[in-house]
């Protein structure tokens, strides 16, 4: 049986400390601020983060550089025989698109999983491929287990100022300036590839009560059939004590399920700002 070692990125919302205690390895994502190069979770912390954020500093995201990939993949084959790389969604970041193209030069020792997740739902891709790898499958099945399954998750988000979809060019400024008088709150959703409009209502309360029908839809009619291994995840670049009530949401409406939390990914919370709220279904393997 080969040695497999299993890589993601900071975008799972795996921190470096909780990857040590997975027995994971983590490449944190770069961020440029006003010009200067921060790692999420080594030198960026969440906190500095918003703080930055919030003084309208100039930040923008970029991807591991492919020197300090290779470093890691190669550090890691002198102890492990295989590599299982789960980088986030190829349609929101083309780190994945970089994984797969170094990833020719390792004679299938390294095999990278696009199957479209992030935060919440990419950490539960890391907890599925380590129970696969403890059941002794190899990385190309544990790579081809996770593609099949990678439309088997939603994420619904809600954002609490439209600062940052106008700054990213996602809505116009007519349009943020007719929301943010209307109390608008869009709800956006990642099925798969893209992070797409979903509704427009008024109000905080209605923006959770959207999102939380729309996982009870999903629950209930895409994914009927396999209802019993979905679990549920939140994610938030809101304060702790808004992300426990969520959560009491959540949990009072489906009492049923397992959830998996954290804070929302750095990556998204550049284009969406702080305040946001998301919800997540995903099966697992």
């Amino acid at each position: 049986m080969s040695k497999v070692a299993i890589v993601t990125d900071s975008n799972s919302g795996i921190t470096q400390k909780r990857g040590e205690e997975l027995g994971i390895y983590v490449l944190p994502m770069p961020f440029f601020i006003d010009g200067e190069l921060y790692l999420e979770d080594i030198t960026l912390s969440q906190e500095q983060f918003y703080e930055k954020l919030g003084a309208d500093s100039e930040i923008s995201t970029s991807q591991p550089s492919p020197g300090d990939v290779m470093d890691l993949w190669d550090k890691l084959l002198v102890d492990y025989d295989e590599i299982v790389c789960i980088p986030m969604s190829s349609g929101l970041s083309s780190t994945c698109e970089t994984a797969l193209s170094l990833a020719q030069d390792y004679d299938e020792k390294v095999q990278v999983v696009n199957n479209q997740r992030i935060s919440v739902t990419q950490e539960q891709s890391v907890y599925d491929a380590i129970k696969l790898r403890d059941e002794g499958k190899s990385a190309a099945e544990i790579r081809q287990v996770l593609e099949k399954e990678k439309m088997q998750a939603s994420i619904y988000v809600t954002v609490d100022t439209l600062k940052y979809l106008k700054k990213g060019g996602r809505i116009t400024p007519a349009a943020a300036a007719i929301g943010t008088v209307l109390n608008l709150k869009p709800v956006l959703q990642i099925q798969g590839e893209k992070l797409d409009a979903f509704a427009k209502v008024r109000g905080w309360k209605a923006a959770k009560k959207t999102m939380l029908n729309a996982i009870e839809k999903d629950l209930t009619d895409r994914f009927a059939d396999v209802k019993d291994q979905m679990v549920l995840g939140m994610a938030y670049t809101c304060s702790k004590e808004e992300a426990d009530e969520w959560k009491n949401e959540i949990q009072t409406r489906f009492p049923d399920y397992e959830l998996v939390e954290g804070p929302l990914s750095l990556s998204i919370a550049c284009h969406i700002g702080p305040g946001a709220m998301a919800i997540t279904c995903m099966k697992r393997v």
